[in-house]
């Protein structure tokens, strides 16, 4: 698919300006209140109990596009060069409020996969604040502290070839600004993906909050159909098992967080960030301390229909 030459009515497709792999998608306001009266028909609780209404919203999503949004996002997120989508509706108010951007996330994850369970908030979503304030066991509420450049779903059993993360709201906030690498951008890539270490497999765990009572095993970097090198990593969750492990992990930590080609920017409330899990990785800048911050987040994870 021609991104730029496919006109969908409705929406606007560009170049993000800090990288040409980053699509964007700009939800335009008339699309945005088209969108009310399907969305109204099923409120949060259906969608939680009812998996069969979360494909019905996404059926209505994307007929508003004429069919071709669903097709968009799958033909992004499945392409090397791109496979990164920032989409923006054009006005985010009280009519377009935080229900409606939980029912916008779950029509356009159910348009190109299946959410995986969420063992943190037992749903196929989870919502979760960052605050001042924290005592939790992982790096994902803790505001004053750099979130490390990771990929998702590394400890659990569920294929995860998609992340979705949209920004519901946030208030107080300076600093925090999303960061992101893609695999092929990374000037270590070539090096570590090839060293035998990291096709070995790690035991990953979890701590308490995510709710996963198991452990598994698999290798760091992987290789797709056509032998590209994939990634699955988060650097709080390895057991590494010996000595050359635990020396890989801090070479391959040192080596992301020191990439001269990341990509850091501050996301705009109402923003939807939608991903390749195996070759974009992801993470956060430290906030400025404010006793009044908050910014409240969604995150669906999930696999690619099976055609």
């Amino acid at each position: 698919m021609d991104l730029f030459k496919e006109k969908i009515s409705g929406i606007e497709i560009s170049t993000n300006d800090n990288s040409k792999r980053i699509i964007n998608i700009k939800i335009k306001e008339e699309s945005l209140d088209k969108l009310i009266f399907p969305f109204h028909k099923f409120d949060i609780t259906a969608l939680e109990y009812k998996p069969f209404t979360r494909f019905t919203l996404a059926k209505s999503l994307d007929e508003l596009f004429s069919n071709k949004l669903g097709k968009l996002i799958h033909s992004v997120l499945t392409d090397r060069n791109t496979g990164c989508l920032l989409i923006i509706p054009e006005v985010v108010n009280k009519k377009f409020n935080d229900v409606f951007l939980v029912k916008l996330a779950t029509g356009l994850a159910h348009l190109i996969g299946i959410p995986n369970f969420d063992h943190m908030s037992s749903k196929y979503y989870a919502r979760f604040f960052v605050k001042h304030e924290d005592q939790s066991d992982s790096y994902l509420r803790k505001a004053y502290t750099n979130m490390d450049l990771h990929t998702d779903g590394t400890y659990v059993k569920q294929k995860t070839d998609w992340i979705l993360m949209t920004k519901i709201e946030e208030k107080n906030v300076k600093g925090g600004e999303s960061v992101f690498l893609h695999l092929d951008d990374w000037e270590h890539c070539k090096e570590l993906s090839n060293d035998p270490v990291g096709q070995q497999n790690f035991v990953w765990s979890s701590p308490k909050s995510k709710n996963v009572d198991y452990k598994i095993e698999h290798p760091v970097f992987s290789k797709d159909s056509e032998g590209r090198p994939q990634i699955s990593y988060i650097d709080q969750f390895p057991e590494p098992q010996s000595m050359e492990q635990g020396n890989f992990l801090q070479k391959l930590s040192d080596a992301l967080e020191e990439s001269k080609n990341k990509i850091t920017t501050a996301l705009p409330p109402g923003s939807t960030v939608f991903a390749n899990n195996y070759f974009w990785l992801h993470g956060r800048k430290s906030f400025t301390e404010n006793k009044n911050l908050s910014r409240e987040l969604l995150r669906i994870r999930g696999s690619f229909f099976v055609n």
